[in-house]
């Protein structure tokens, strides 16, 4: 099991204008105690499991381009950029430029998109259908691999189209970046997934991740995919404490900025939990880091982390 980081909010510090130096101390940090993953919300506005949606909030490639720059080892990736957001080919070409900054360490973390309100605030259109989303994520990963790899790129799809496109410098991984896709919808995006990605990214218990996964495989069946070589993710909001007592003053402290979700509770219960999600498939667990909560972090690293080694 390897273990990552998702900086879902903003607040590390009260001041907006120092929020780069937080994540950039928290993505440094990360990288020199054993975390491999390090990914940043693409969002313009907060999304409401997180917080309230007046919070500050960086504009999400601008800031891996900044990581890129200021870290050595970590990979880095957003989780996960809305198809609707950035035409697919200029997107191309924002990540080919963080993965030569970073030398290599990007992922593209891609999604259909889901946050309506968003996308009327900043004047996108928004599919109603949810598949209508994910064919145009399909189509924006088969352009975005495209260019890539091509020394010019011509694609007429039903939504995006280039001529005879030039994208220089190319990535620097070969034959290009690793893909994962988001998202856990049965019918069409874990058939993209079993189509297009390098990985998947799971949400739900435990129960449901297994499930998740289960349907995966069929459809890496159906379409003649190795299973093995998709990387299954999942990310899951954390919040641990030594003890019970610890655990009561943390939910406390920390319940004044709206409902805690997910996991609350002492290291030892972690621990049990993650080892159902590995064993029901899961490679690399991300902490999304909603709460901003440093002793977490640090007992992830200190304590849970060398469980799974």
């Amino acid at each position: 099991m390897k273990f990552g980081i998702h900086q879902s909010s903003w607040l590390d510090t009260p001041d907006p204008a120092e929020a780069f130096e937080a994540v950039k101390v928290k993505a440094q940090w990360a990288e020199t105690h054993g975390f491999v993953w390090f990914s940043v919300l693409d969002h313009m506005i907060q999304i409401p499991r997180v917080g309230a949606p007046d919070e500050p909030v960086l504009e999400g490639w601008t800031v891996l381009a900044g990581l890129a720059a200021v870290t050595n080892r970590i990979r880095l990736a957003t989780l996960a950029t809305a198809v609707g957001y950035r035409n697919p080919a200029h997107l191309a070409k924002i990540m080919a430029s963080v993965d030569l900054i970073s030398r290599g360490r990007l992922t593209l973390g891609i999604g259909a998109g889901f946050f309506e309100d968003e996308y009327k605030q900043y004047g996108w259109a928004f599919p109603p259908r949810p598949a209508t989303r994910i064919r145009q994520m399909e189509e924006a990963v088969q352009l975005i691999l495209k260019m890539w790899t091509e020394p010019r790129t011509t694609f007429h799809g039903r939504y995006f189209h280039v001529e005879d496109a030039i994208l220089e410098p190319k990535p620097v991984q070969k034959p290009r970046p690793p893909v994962m896709i988001a998202g856990s919808g049965e019918q069409l995006t874990l058939r993209a997934v079993a189509r297009l990605a390098d990985a998947c990214n799971v949400q739900g218990d435990v129960a449901t991740v297994r499930h998740k996964l289960a349907v995966l495989r069929s459809h890496c069946d159906a379409a003649e995919r190795d299973y093995g070589t998709i990387e299954k993710t999942h990310a899951h909001a954390w919040l641990l404490a030594r003890d019970d007592a610890a655990v009561a003053a943390k939910r406390e402290r920390l319940a004044a900025r709206g409902p805690l979700r997910d996991f609350v509770g002492t290291v030892s219960e972690a621990i049990d939990l993650i080892g159902q999600y590995q064993d029901a498939g899961v490679e690399l667990l991300i902490n999304g880091d909603y709460r901003n909560d440093a002793e977490t972090r640090e007992l992830f690293a200190s304590d849970v982390m060398p469980h799974f080694a």
